[in-house]
């Protein structure tokens, strides 16, 4: 059921969000000369997948967790786009390919190694990465792996209709202040 409507709203997402999508491609272009990032994740059961969204910080950024980023790495555009939530937008592609769903742990890095130290315990890797998911509604981020960890585990084993159109919601709201950087 959550895989059909993770396909659903996801091609919805990028029909009727295309205008959208165009105007920060385009607005992108402009800001760092390369508007999409895109970055291998692990995924479920610890498979790889190339992670798409809108780029916030400058090219030459290495690729670290956001929480070991520098805040001036971080564009104007880029600021906006991490306030408002408009980043993960081309992340409906993932969605759409099977790769994510809309509900889920955020997919890390390969190279944070207690984050999937801690996932591998739990079973966190038994699922789907998501866009959103509890962890992201209570503000824990991947600062925290035992803690991020644990509630990933928490999340999934009480994931149903409800929980899933409940953090959506919520992320949609306001709820959450996305991937931090110091």
């Amino acid at each position: 059921m959550i895989k059909m409507l993770d396909f659903m709203f996801a091609l919805l997402g990028l029909v009727l969000g295309f205008p959208i999508l165009l105007m920060l491609y385009i607005v992108g272009l402009f800001d760092t000369g390369s508007p999409l990032f895109r970055q291998e994740r692990v995924g479920r059961n610890k498979k790889p997948f190339v992670l798409i969204k809108f780029r916030t910080m400058r090219k030459d950024t290495a690729s670290v967790a956001s929480h070991l980023a520098s805040t001036s790495s971080i564009t104007k555009f880029g600021h906006f786009l991490r306030r408002t939530k408009l980043d993960e937008l081309p992340q409906l592609w993932n969605v759409l390919k099977g790769d994510m769903s809309l509900v889920g742990p955020r997919p890390g890095l390969f190279n944070q190694d207690e984050l999937t130290r801690a996932r591998q315990e739990k079973g966190v890797f038994a699922v789907r990465p998501g866009i959103t998911g509890l962890a992201q509604v209570n503000e824990i981020d991947m600062s925290t792996p035992e803690l991020l960890a644990e509630t990933d585990a928490r999340m999934i084993s009480s994931m149903n209709v409800k929980n899933y159109f409940k953090y959506i919601f919520m992320t949609v709201t306001g709820k959450g202040s996305g991937d931090r950087v110091k």
